[in-house]
């Protein structure tokens, strides 16, 4: 998931950014609603995080301007204001979400993570994903394969996620690279096929059947197929 946070507390600010970075995702970050909708008008976001109260441009403004713009990113409201009022405003002005401050990070993880699923399609909106007997949980982010519980850190839990969401499908080398790694150019790395071989030894070692497969030439599949 690649996330942009727009808040001007620096302490919250760095808070957020290192809690999603340490779960794999890619962040950007802005301190006021100026550069923030700067940001969020040029680049491609899996989902927004802007806090209400901000400098030079307020979050609901900066909110009305992306919707106005036809800007449908999932955006999670951040405020101190908790009355009932205030959330129902929130989220009439186009938040597709709204979470009080003080909050714990893994709501606002679940949550991000919830919103960014939901315009990619019926697998992206669950919170499992499956084939054969491995199972992802991805608000618990947990991974078992036949019942037992596989140790991922965070780049291989991002990496076999999108394989479990293309399952069937050929995904290249370079695509892997601009989804999970946000490299837009050939960087010349063979960053993917070491990821992909250590994913392997977890996910694939002391089982039956393979379900992480090379398509020479191409990329990867993940399927229970041969």
């Amino acid at each position: 998931m690649r996330c942009l946070v727009i808040e001007d507390d620096a302490q919250l600010r760095a808070y957020i950014e290192k809690g999603l970075r340490e779960a794999g995702h890619t962040v950007d970050t802005a301190s006021n609603g100026r550069d923030g909708l700067f940001l969020a008008t040029t680049e491609r976001y899996d989902a927004m995080v802007i806090d209400w109260m901000l400098p030079e441009v307020d979050g609901m403004r900066v909110l009305h301007a992306l919707r106005a713009g036809d800007n449908t990113t999932p955006v999670l409201m951040l405020s101190a204001r908790s009355q009932v009022d205030d959330r129902v405003r929130g989220l009439r002005s186009g938040a597709s979400d709204y979470l009080v401050k003080p909050f714990a990070f893994e709501e606002l993880l679940a949550r991000l993570e919830i919103l960014a699923g939901r315009g990619a399609g019926p697998a992206a909106e669950a919170t499992t994903l499956a084939c054969h007997d491995l199972h992802m949980d991805l608000l618990a982010r947990r991974v078992t394969r036949a019942g037992r519980l596989l140790d991922l850190n965070p780049r291989e839990f991002s990496l076999l996620e999108y394989l479990l969401r293309h399952q069937g499908q050929v995904v290249t080398r370079t695509l892997l690279l601009e989804s999970l790694w946000h490299y837009h150019f050939d960087p010349q790395t063979n960053v993917i096929d070491v990821h992909i071989s250590r994913l392997r030894q977890k996910v694939d070692r002391d089982f039956d059947r393979a379900l992480i497969h090379t398509v020479r030439g191409a990329g990867y599949r993940l399927s229970a197929d041969d």
